[in-house]
């Protein structure tokens, strides 16, 4: 990340609960100076507050990137104190459900606005966040966008807007999906006769081992699969029951990936 820009103009955080910790936590740690940042946020937390940075001060008068991070609910209150940096400073959303236009029709529609979609492993530097700008970003304020949520994962970056919806459904409620996953397998376990604490400890383990092996293996998810299942062995048992084109994995989480994206175009029209 090229900190000149940053580190010179300065960075506003509006916002910093959760994502706002882990991202600023992460941009420190890359090295933005902490004086450089200010942060907007109307109960700063004693952590916040001990990072050597500056809360709740004067804002510099042309930062070069302003990160929005509070939830949709309290976005008309707080928008108000980044309304006089409109013009050569960036603004990017990590707020979910809050089109471009909304941003546009605060800020005016010749501001460089950027919105993402980033997901809850994040606040442990393992989320990945989807980003797309509007006609007035350029590709120099994507690379920094890119670079600021990089701290806490990976990065992608959609083609169009109406794509938010889809990545949504898949990365930003995909958590919940596993996390369900996982309380479903270790009821399972018990169902079978194993304690209740070895059950959720085996979910758990096996969950987020499985993932990390999709991550780093060079097979895809559908080789890794196979390299599981023994012909005729219980892992087929399973899966003949979970691959049930009708009643297994694959329509019913095409059928959740979908109400999901439906939802998100509802909550925005």
């Amino acid at each position: 990340m090229d900190l000149t820009d940053i580190n010179a103009r300065g960075l506003v955080l509006l916002g910093c609960g959760k994502m706002g910790s882990a991202l600023l936590q992460g941009w420190l740690a890359q090295g933005v100076s902490p004086d450089a940042v200010h942060v907007i946020d109307p109960n700063p937390s004693d952590w916040l507050n001990a990072q050597g940075v500056q809360v709740n001060s004067d804002l510099p008068s042309s930062p070069a990137i302003a990160l929005i991070a509070v939830k949709p609910q309290m976005m008309g209150d707080a928008l108000g104190a980044l309304q006089r940096l409109a013009g050569e400073t960036v603004f990017l959303s990590i707020a979910a459900g809050t089109p471009i236009s909304a941003f546009e029709d605060v800020f005016g529609k010749e501001s460089r606005i950027i919105r993402s979609m980033p997901n809850t492993p994040a606040a442990i530097g393992r989320g990945i966040t989807a980003i797309i700008g509007n006609a007035n970003a350029t590709p120099a304020d994507l690379d920094l966008a890119e670079a600021l949520l990089a701290a806490v994962g990976q990065v992608v970056r959609l083609e169009n807007e109406d794509q938010i919806d889809a990545v949504t459904g898949v990365s930003g409620s995909g958590p919940a999906y596993v996390f369900h996953l996982i309380e479903t397998l270790a009821a399972a376990g018990e169902a079978q006769g194993l304690a209740p604490e070895l059950a959720m400890q085996l979910a758990k383990a096996t969950v987020g081992g499985a993932g990390h092996l999709a991550e780093q293996a060079e097979e895809s998810p559908s080789q890794l699969r196979i390299n599981v299942t023994s012909p005729n062995g219980t892992t087929q048992a399973a899966l003949e029951v979970l691959m049930d084109e009708e009643r297994g994995f694959p329509d019913l989480l095409k059928r959740a990936v979908k109400a999901a994206t439906d939802r998100g175009r509802e909550l925005r029209e």
